[in-house]
């Protein structure tokens, strides 16, 4: 049997066959991926092969050819991979200025993974109708500089979504497998289901106390909009580390120090402290966002491995 991924729990996976039922599937201690070190070998949008076994239990013995896949760091083994999606179209990142905040530097980790896989980014900037005037302030900043660099950005209220804002969002997924992240409450489950037209994901208020979201999503899911539009919800995610990144490539993966490094006096310049270096001249002035420029500093510490010891 062949079939979909489109619900993890941990130690069972629920698969969807080519009939439309499901299925519930589990893979052995030893199964896994080639050349990729991940602490979950099957993630949702995976196509799998199953066996049946005599007692009636479904093996997954088999994962089709990706097309691509995002990855992050673990948190619980540094020196492994964990797969947030597989077989994506695009991510949808929610972001959110306060209540809580997201940091500038959580985004362009996700931005330059998505860049090293080939995979769209929309930026959604959330809770704009909670926003006083110097957040609305920065939320117009950051959406104008995302949007200089080519990413599509809105900003909406997923908890008030307008018809038109809504039918606007749609028309983004329509047709596609979309990756839903961001840190946790964010509002990645009250999108969800504004964007379903129903209550099908939890969601709880955020910590008064430390401004942050509560755990309400715990496994990733696939849920269908149409019969060919897909949204993928994933746990909130307080941190993004990223995998397997070598230090010459981490600037190949922001758009805008790779456009500015190919005037560096050397090829292999990272743009830290070489003479001749284009992308500290344009920070210096301004031509790249200081933001930016710490992100890509932060990554570079993300590939010394000692780090990680």
């Amino acid at each position: 049997m062949n079939g979909l991924i489109i619900r993890t729990t941990g130690s069972a996976y629920h698969v969807l066959l080519a009939d439309g039922s499901q299925v519930e599937a589990f893979v052995k201690g030893n199964f896994r991926i080639k050349g990729i070190r991940s602490t979950n070998p099957v993630a949702v949008g995976d196509r799998v092969r199953l066996e049946q076994q005599p007692d009636g239990t479904n093996w997954i013995t088999e994962i089709g050819d990706r097309s691509n896949y995002i990855v992050r760091r673990s948190t619980n083994l540094s020196k492994q991979s964990h797969i947030l999606a597989a077989n994506v179209d695009q991510v949808a990142l929610l972001i959110t200025l306060n209540y809580p905040v997201t940091a500038t530097t959580f985004i362009d980790r996700l931005l330059a993974t998505c860049e090293a896989y080939g995979v769209p980014v929309i930026m959604l900037f959330n809770k704009e109708d909670i926003l006083g005037e110097e957040e609305r302030q920065e939320q117009n900043y950051l959406m104008q500089l995302y949007s200089s660099l080519g990413y599509t950005t809105a900003a909406i209220s997923a908890a008030d979504l307008s018809a038109d804002r809504r039918a606007e969002l749609l028309s983004l997924m329509c047709g596609k497998t979309t990756l839903l992240s961001g840190n946790s409450g964010v509002g990645k489950s009250t999108l969800l289901n504004a964007l379903c037209g129903e209550q099908r994901a939890k969601t709880a208020p955020i910590s008064d106390v430390h401004n942050q979201g509560k755990h309400t999503t715990t496994f990733s899911e696939m849920y269908f909009l149409a019969e060919d539009t897909r949204l993928i919800d994933t746990p909130g995610i307080r941190g993004f580390g990223t995998f397997d990144f070598k230090r010459e490539e981490v600037g190949h993966y922001f758009r805008d120090i790779f456009a500015v490094g190919r005037q560096c006096r050397f090829g292999n310049c990272l743009h830290t402290d070489e003479p001749g270096c284009a992308v500290l001249e344009a920070v210096e002035h301004g031509r790249i966002a200081p933001s930016r420029y710490t992100s890509y500093l932060s990554l570079l510490g993300d590939c010394d491995e000692r780090k990680y010891r």
